[in-house]
């Protein structure tokens, strides 16, 4: 079906009315999306959960982004295309696809999804739709961190907090593959996955301390925020770099997204520390809200197709359990990701 729209029906979703905890997160009926130009409307299999979806349900992102109610929760997917928009050249109905969608459109705890043509990728053949859905939004994360604003490249040397996470796994695992010396803290009984993943240096974060161990890094991945963003500038080289997706963002995000000057003036005086940190060991610092490229996630996708990298699955539930999968995900003691499975397997 190209260029016409679905007749208009009722989906599946998980979506919220107004901001608050999990107790604002509904699961019932909503009108299903209809692709327009440049739109693949997408058939979810199974969507992944992110630090970013109890963000947005929280209305912690409410300054930065403006979403309108009801609003569908979920930022990544993998899923087959129904229908394509005007102007679609690079996908057909029937494509199997991955995605991490537009933050300004989300909604991929749902029956059925829009994302933009460029923001998709065809799905590495060899993984399952879960597998495939935990992939956009980490695999995003740690490849923009490390080669986009970390321009790292082979020899270098890297220090990832939390390399269990979600977002940790993939980036020990695309480090290790380019060749980079990759330290990474986590817990004990993560240790050996760590390695098995490819660092070189673990470090259990309740009975080391980085610093004693670590030392003249070009980049340190930032995931945990607070004191352990705070003491890990001491372990960069001057010249070097940490990215952060977990503290707080500085006013050049503000002002790069067009948003109000106050704010960015606001972001700036709650990130001094961090700032004034970064100013006095010669190193940058930079937020990273990671943005969607089908482009870097066809590339991710030759790794995973090629097995040199692969997704790291805690715990699957069904789209009848999100609210379960969202607290799961924010008690933040997962090994890898975790995935709402939306259209059972078979």
């Amino acid at each position: 079906m190209s260029d016409q729209e679905l007749p208009a029906i009722q989906m599946k979703a998980a979506f919220i009315r107004r901001y608050g905890g999990n107790d604002v997160v509904e699961l019932g009926e909503q009108p299903a999306p209809q692709a327009g130009p440049g739109e693949l409307l997408v058939e979810v299999h199974a969507a992944s959960v992110n630090p970013v979806d109890f963000k947005i349900r929280d209305g912690m992102l409410k300054m930065m982004v403006p979403f309108k109610f009801p609003l569908i929760l979920g930022n990544d997917f993998s899923g087959v295309v129904k229908a394509v928009g005007a102007g679609v050249t690079r996908f057909r109905p029937g494509d199997a696809v991955f995605a991490r969608m537009d933050k300004q459109r989300i909604g991929a705890f749902a029956e059925f999804a829009l994302v933009a043509e460029a923001d998709a990728a065809l799905k590495p053949a060899n993984l399952s739709h879960i597998e495939a859905a935990a992939v956009p939004l980490a695999g995003l994360t740690a490849w923009q961190a490390l080669f986009e604003i970390g321009g790292l490249k082979a020899g270098q040397k890297v220090l990832i907090h939390g390399g269990s996470g979600g977002v940790g796994s993939f980036a020990i695992q695309f480090a290790h593959h380019a060749g980079l010396t990759v330290a990474t803290t986590v817990g004990a009984r993560n240790a050996e996955l760590a390695r098995s993943l490819g660092a070189d240096t673990v470090i259990d974060y309740k009975a080391q301390r980085f610093e004693d161990l670590v030392s003249d890094c070009d980049m340190v991945f930032d995931t945990q925020a607070g004191d352990i963003q705070y003491r890990s500038f001491a372990v960069l080289k001057r010249g070097g770099v940490l990215v952060s997706i977990a503290g707080k963002p500085d006013g050049r995000l503000a002002r790069a997204w067009g948003l109000n000057p106050l704010l960015g003036l606001l972001l700036d005086f709650l990130s001094r520390k961090t700032l004034r940190l970064a100013k006095r060991h010669g190193v940058r610092y930079e937020y990273l809200f990671m943005h969607p490229s089908g482009e870097q996630l066809d590339q991710i996708g030759r790794l995973l197709t090629a097995g040199s990298v692969k997704p790291i699955i805690d715990k699957v539930f069904p789209l009848a359990q999100v609210r379960e999968a969202l607290a799961y995900s924010e008690a933040g003691h997962a090994t890898g990701k975790v995935v709402v499975e939306v259209k059972p397997a078979g």
